[in-house]
């Protein structure tokens, strides 16, 4: 029968192999998988590490990003009503009685 591991747990392991406190057949053994597949994971992790780190600038950009445009979106807003305030101060007379 075929083991299956979460995604958690090849991390897990994969950690120990980068740990080098063990052999890998050791590990291998301890759980039970072939050691082929663990310099596998070991390759497919190590690969990815770059884009690991490249992914949260993404999300730290695309975040960056939208608050750059609500903010842009509520100076705008603010603009409008500074306007459409000043001009019904002008028309009711206000604005006279503030100078």
């Amino acid at each position: 029968m075929r083991r299956r591991f979460s995604a958690k747990q090849k991390a897990q392991i994969v950690l120990e192999i980068l740990k080098e406190e063990r052999t890998i057949a050791q590990i291998a053994s301890e759980y039970s998988v072939h050691p082929n597949q663990l310099h596998r994971w070991k390759k497919q992790a190590t690969d990815q590490f770059a884009e690991l780190f490249q992914k949260d600038n993404k999300r730290e950009r695309a975040k960056e990003a939208a608050h750059e445009r609500q903010l842009e979106e509520l100076y705008a807003e603010i603009g409008r009503l500074t306007t459409q305030v000043n001009w019904l101060k002008k028309k009711s007379g206000l604005d006279i009685l503030e100078k």
